[in-house]
């Protein structure tokens, strides 16, 4: 990629993760290639699909996934202690841009859905913390990690509709990890 084309790249991601940040993930892409100063025909010749320019925004997240479930099992506490650090921790992840918890919680196990492979990442990390409190032994042993992401993006969803802070989210996750742990 010539370096004016990287610049503009670089600049449509960053400008889009600001606008979704404030208006969604529906936002206007107009509105993107406005505030980063290029055309609509430099915006989808670097992004044909509002889907490629989510996945563009997406991959940094992806890192800071991998990153938190790494931080979230070495976690010194109960294990009902870690399973609710870890969910307070999967809620940012998923509520960084209005509409991100329902959007990432409704492609959750759907093979078709663009964003599939960053949905499958957020199940990845979430099934590592959960086999770690599987091999414990405190944890139930029907349950799986797509499940658990669902509930608790259930709950991100509501936190994110309803404008409800980390207090009242909290007692959320606990129900939820109460009913999780033997």
């Amino acid at each position: 990629m010539r370096a004016d084309a990287r610049r503009n790249y670089d600049r449509i991601v960053e400008v889009a993760r600001e606008v979704f940040r404030e208006q969604g993930y529906d936002a206007s892409l107009d509105e993107v290639a406005k505030r980063a100063g290029v055309g609509p025909g430099t915006l989808y010749r670097h992004f044909p699909t509002r889907e490629n320019l989510l996945d563009a925004i997406m991959q940094s997240w992806v890192d800071r996934v991998t990153e938190t479930a790494d931080k979230a099992l070495a976690f010194e506490g109960s294990d009902r202690d870690l399973l609710l650090n870890w969910f307070e921790q999967y809620v940012a992840l998923i509520s960084q841009h209005k509409g991100g918890p329902a959007k990432l919680t409704s492609a959750m196990g759907d093979p078709s859905s663009p964003i599939r492979t960053k949905c499958q990442v957020l199940s990845e990390s979430n099934g590592r913390v959960l086999d770690e409190l599987r091999a414990h032994g405190s944890l139930r042993e029907s349950v799986d990690a797509i499940q658990v992401s669902r509930l608790v993006g259930g709950v991100a969803t509501i936190a994110d509709n309803s404008d409800l802070d980390v207090a009242q989210v909290r007692p959320m996750l606990e129900v939820i990890a109460d009913g999780l742990l033997t």
